[in-house]
């Protein structure tokens, strides 16, 4: 696999960051440039906010700021995701994936999160929401219950409409069968790069496994494809 790491890299000058939009400017601007709907929820809080909040609380040690780390849940202390993007920016992970995929990085992080945080009840929605800054690195500001759903519901529309793309393009003749394995080779190296960032450790065996299995989809979508044109032809006839 190619090293795509640099790409995470921090490195951020201290006038960037101060340039950088708040939470809500950038989910709406992730929005639009996706051609999604816009989010009808925002986050809870901005980052002038928070930092307004963080001003008022001081630098206490003692007590109250126990209270507050007792306050995180012990899930979300161990929640490992993530830990190879520490002190990304969230603007180089969202250009990443922009350049690569159709998901934003937030739409990205809280797919997994809702993965990730789901009992037998539900999604655990308002968990993640008010915990976001502490499960991803590169998010910093709370969201609401429905801002998380909002992100949820785009990811898999994306990917539905990607699949339904990427499955058009391969039935319909327009790639040949070495074409197609050559697309199939950079998404899934992609794809597997993208597990790695989350912490997902893929042995060989288990590479190969997943390699063999879309391998042999993708040959079974291109012979019903073939015989499909060809009694096309054949009724046309």
């Amino acid at each position: 696999m190619t090293d795509e790491s640099d790409q995470f890299e921090t490195g951020a000058s201290d006038a960037e960051e101060t340039a950088r939009p708040d939470a809500d400017a950038r989910a709406e601007a992730d929005d639009a440039a996706a051609d999604t709907e816009p989010a009808d929820a925002e986050p809870e809080t901005s980052g002038a906010a928070a930092a307004e909040s963080t001003a008022a609380a001081g630098d206490d040690s003692g007590p109250d700021a126990e209270d507050a780390e007792d306050a995180v849940p012990e899930d979300v202390q161990k929640y490992a995701r993530f830990k190879k993007v520490d002190g990304a920016q969230y603007d180089r992970v969202n250009d990443f994936l922009r350049q690569r995929t159709y998901v934003t990085a937030r739409e990205w992080a809280i797919a997994r999160l809702c993965a990730d945080f789901r009992t037998e009840t539900g999604v655990e929605m308002t968990k993640i929401g008010n915990n976001l800054p502490e499960l991803v690195p590169f998010m910093t500001d709370t969201y609401t219950p429905q801002a998380v759903n909002q992100a949820r519901s785009a990811f898999r529309d994306k990917v539905r409409k990607s699949g339904a793309t990427f499955l058009y393009g391969a039935m319909s003749g327009f790639f040949t069968a070495e074409e197609l394995d050559e697309m199939m080779y950079e998404v899934t190296e992609i794809a597997k790069f993208l597990l790695e960032v989350e912490g997902v450790d893929l042995s060989v065996e288990e590479e190969l496994e997943a390699e063999e299995r879309i391998s042999s989809v993708m040959r079974e979508v291109r012979e019903a494809s073939t015989d499909l044109r060809k009694e096309e032809l054949s009724d046309e006839e």
